[in-house]
């Protein structure tokens, strides 16, 4: 199942600039944007050491039947198909990105993790940096969520090789509601960074993560996640940050066991991604509603153009309250 349906592709790659000027000039955080879960994981190395992001008992499989789990790990570590620029192009604005330097090797290099090391993080940023070149009025969200085996040391190297990919691109932390897309292109900003961890307090150009909470149903119930992701959102107003809408379900160990061969997408996720994007259908951004929604696999239903077009209930509601 590799086909992308219609609107998948490069005709999402400057739909931030095509806004309306009512919605550009919104709050980014009352606008619907659509993202990806565990971003960078479209590419993993079977031939690395098992990331220190996972147990002990995964780690001693890995071990001991090296070529076999690796290649069961990496169908259930992988949730995303598309490479940073074609996530860009199909319209996806926020990233998920976990890091971690690997074991026993010396410098202070980062790279993507989910169970499986994954590219170095300098070239993910290159390839989403020359993107932001070729398309001046997009932007995009950064989140740093996970930091793994990492040292002072390297935090300073991640925190400095941001700003030097980026430079003037980075957007200053600023009152989350005074964020709109006509701030950001009046300021020739179109990077917003969010780093999870004390060692980046004190950059002016790296956001705190608690401006932008991620809550985690980790379940494998679609009832229990919608449930989930309703009473959160009810909640959102009241924190003044952005948010992000989780909308996955978590593998549990017996899933894995059950679905060992098949992996993440076949056994779990194809199956239930339609009566995801039905209630993403639903939904309605706002000051009470849906701000960045995360998927896996985004090529696999309409999900960017489905959230994209959120946006639209927004111009609907200003003509209504103007009549």
């Amino acid at each position: 199942m590799k086909t992308r349906p219609t609107g998948i592709g490069a005709s999402n790659a400057n739909w931030m600039s095509s806004l309306s000027p009512k919605l550009t000039a919104m709050p980014l955080k009352h606008l619907a944007v659509p993202g990806s879960h565990d971003s960078f994981s479209f590419w993993v190395d079977e031939k690395a050491p098992v990331g220190p992001d996972q147990k002990a008992i995964v780690k001693y499989l890995a071990t001991a039947f090296r070529f076999v789990s690796k290649k069961v790990m990496k169908k259930w570590s992988m949730t995303q198909n598309l490479t940073f620029k074609e996530q860009l192009d199909a319209g996806i604005r926020y990233f998920d990105l976990r890091v971690s330097s690997k074991p026993r090797e010396s410098g202070t290099e980062i790279y993507f993790i989910h169970g499986l090391f994954g590219h170095k993080v300098r070239d993910g940023l290159l390839d989403i940096n020359s993107f932001l070149d070729a398309h001046g009025k997009e932007m995009v969200f950064l989140d740093f969520n996970h930091h793994y085996a990492m040292g002072m040391e390297h935090h300073a190297y991640l925190i400095n090789m941001l700003q030097e990919v980026f430079g003037s691109k980075l957007c200053k932390i600023s009152v989350v509601e005074d964020i709109t897309l006509d701030y950001l292109w009046k300021n020739n900003y179109q990077v917003i960074v969010f780093y999870h961890h004390p060692s980046a307090e004190g950059c002016p150009l790296i956001w705190p993560g608690n401006k932008c909470p991620a809550p985690w149903a980790n379940t494998t119930d679609t009832t229990k996640l919608f449930q989930f992701l309703e009473t959160t959102l009810g909640e959102r107003a009241k924190k003044g940050s952005f948010h992000v809408t989780q909308a996955i379900l978590t593998p549990r160990v017996k899933t894995i066991v059950k679905g060992l061969v098949r992996g993440l997408r076949n056994y779990l996720v194809e199956r239930n991604l339609p009566i995801i994007l039905t209630w993403v259908e639903t939904q309605k951004p706002g000051v009470n509603g849906v701000n960045i929604i995360t998927s896996d696999f985004v090529e696999l239903t309409d999900f960017a153009n489905t959230v994209i077009n959120l946006n639209n209930l927004l111009l609907n509601e200003q003509d209504r309250t103007k009549t």
